[in-house]
C-alpha cells in the first residue's frame, strides 16, 4: 500500500483506517443504509465496490454542524430541533463525499455514487451505530467523522465491501 485506506464492512457496520503498511491503526462503527447494499439511484442503499474520497467538505466547523446540500446551514443539531424537524435526513459536522472507482458498477449511469450523493458523515449521536439506518450514506459519530476527517486526503481509496468474503 502507497498510502492510508479506508474499509467499510457492511456486514459488521464498522469503518477501518489501514496505514501506508497496511496496518489497520483504526476501527470504528457505522452505521450503512437500513435498504442493504446496491448501486441504483434512488435505491438508498449503500454502494459496492472500489471508491475514492472525492470531496472534504466541513473542516473548521463546529461539532453538530447542519449541513443541506453540501453547505453549513448556520444551525447546530440539538434534540429540539429534531423535533422541530422530524423527518430531515441529519448530515453533520463533516462531510466525505465518496466517487465510485468502477464504471458501469459505481461511477456513471444510474449507478454512480458521486451522483447519488452518497457520504461518510456525522449523525447525531442519538442515532444507533453498529445497525443499518442511513439512506445510503455512511454515517458515524460527530467526534469520530471529525477525527477521520483529519486522518484522510482527497483520493483517499475507499473499499466498501459486503462483507469479509467479497
Amino acid at each position: 500500500m502507497s498510502q492510508t485506506q479506508l474499509l467499510i464492512n457492511v456486514e459488521k457496520q464498522r469503518l477501518l483506517v489501514f496505514d501506508q503498511k497496511g496496518e489497520c491503526i483504526w476501527d470504528r462503527a457505522i452505521a450503512t443504509a437500513k435498504n442493504g447494499v446496491g448501486q441504483e439511484q434512488g435505491s438508498e442503499c449503500t454502494p459496492l465496490g472500489r471508491h475514492r474520497i472525492r470531496a472534504k467538505i466541513g473542516a473548521g466547523q463546529a461539532l453538530n454542524t447542519v449541513f443541506i446540500g453540501r453547505r453549513p446551514t448556520g444551525e447546530i443539531y440539538s434534540p429540539s430541533m429534531a423535533k422541530q424537524y422530524p423527518s430531515r435526513d441529519w448530515i453533520l459536522s463533516r462531510i466525505l463525499w465518496l466517487c465510485g472507482e468502477e464504471v458501469g458498477f459505481n461511477r456513471g449511469g444510474s449507478v454512480d455514487t458521486q451522483r447519488r450523493y452518497v457520504y461518510i458523515h456525522g449523525a447525531p449521536d442519538s442515532h444507533a451505530m453498529g445497525k443499518p439506518s442511513s439512506h445510503g450514506c455512511v454515517k458515524m459519530r460527530n467526534q469520530d467523522v471529525a477525527d477521520l476527517f483529519e486522518m484522510v486526503e482527497i483520493g483517499t481509496p475507499v473499499l466498501i465491501i459486503e462483507n469479509e468474503n467479497s
